[in-house]
């Protein structure tokens, strides 16, 4: 395919310039409709919250939650993270987290053994293996919780201490069919730089309108990489994370809708590190558009399943969020030709 487009270029440079500057602004004016659609949805009134939560009243047993924090050589942001854990306005008789630790991860597992962790708190050894992936952990991990909500968090989060009651009051009120909660993410950092100041505008639009949008339009949500919270019961169904796919939970927010659960979104922010350096932001980049890629092509392997499973208007939805992100990034050049 390659060979064919260069020797496209060099016999009709003038004609591929022009489908391919045709193809660049086709998408960009897809992807702004689409995004303009979600913006005016996400501005409909929602019903009005309930009554919070009263923790000290929660009986023992009652919605307890399972935390599972893959991590990888992070002992410089462990005592941190440790501290944020600790800040969690829930009762930590209804609270368990599992750190999940590689076997040859002895860093790490050195500095959480000095930090003296509370009881609920447990470390988790995932076996050697030819993948060391996120989703693979998580995977592992899947069996040992006891809880009825599992969570998910990164290593340098810094989550709101009252998420976890946010979260339960967030499944009490929501529909039976709502298996995921979806939390804001932010960054501690946006002051460092130019990107990282970019960084923190595009997640504040893509976390409090687009994701929102999509929310009020009962489409499927690609979901982010941590502030998750799911149904113990729909994830197994869902039969846990896709290990080799590097954006496994865009793909996991697929396959919830096409199983007949939605995701919804809580009002609590979890602040991160804004990746602020150029080279590690195009590794970042190039690491989504190619878990695009994947997740794609997967739900694309039978379409006419995909089609009875999400329904038109959601299939459309689901073209656009992964095909417009996949194209608006390989037509980039061709975007700054009209520079």
């Amino acid at each position: 395919a390659l060979s064919l487009f260069l020797a496209a270029i060099l016999a009709f440079p003038g004609a591929v310039v022009l489908v391919l500057a045709g193809s660049a602004v086709f998408v960009s004016i897809a992807n702004m409709a689409f995004k303009t659609v979600l913006m005016f949805a996400s501005l409909r009134i929602r019903k009005p919250r309930a009554t919070p939560i009263n923790v000290t009243q929660l009986p023992l047993g009652a919605s307890r939650i399972s935390l599972l924090i893959p991590l990888l050589r992070e002992a410089e942001v462990a005592e941190t993270l440790l501290t944020h854990l600790r800040s969690l306005k829930y009762p930590a008789a209804l609270t368990e987290v599992f750190f999940l630790l590689e076997s040859d991860d002895h860093l790490t597992r050195n500095t959480l053994s000095r930090l003296h962790l509370p009881y609920s708190f447990q470390v988790l050894t995932v076996p050697p293996g030819d993948l060391r992936t996120k989703p693979r952990a998580l995977n592992y991990a899947l069996p040992v919780p006891s809880g009825d909500i599992i969570g998910v968090y990164d290593a340098e989060d810094r989550p709101d201490p009252g998420q976890l009651r946010k979260v339960v009051e967030g499944f009490r009120d929501a529909d039976p069919q709502v298996a995921c909660l979806q939390g804001r993410l932010g960054f501690f950092n946006m002051k460092t730089n130019l990107l990282s100041r970019c960084f923190c505008i595009e997640y504040a639009g893509w976390f409090s309108v687009f994701l929102k949008g999509l929310e009020r339009l009962d489409l499927p949500i690609p979901l982010g990489g941590t502030t998750l919270f799911f149904r113990r019961t729909a994830l197994i169904d869902c039969g846990g994370w896709d290990a080799h796919n590097v954006t496994e939970d865009a793909d996991l927010g697929m396959r919830l809708y096409r199983l007949g659960y939605r995701t919804g979104l809580i009002d609590s922010d979890t602040l991160e590190e804004a990746n602020c350096r150029i080279w590690p932001w195009i590794r970042q980049r190039s690491r989504w558009i190619k878990g695009y890629m994947v997740t794609w092509r997967i739900h694309m392997r039978n379409p006419q399943s995909l089609l009875h499973d999400m329904g038109g208007r959601a299939t459309a939805a689901f073209h656009l969020l992964f095909v417009g992100a996949i194209l608006a990034a390989l037509l980039t050049p061709v975007h700054l030709l009209f520079w």
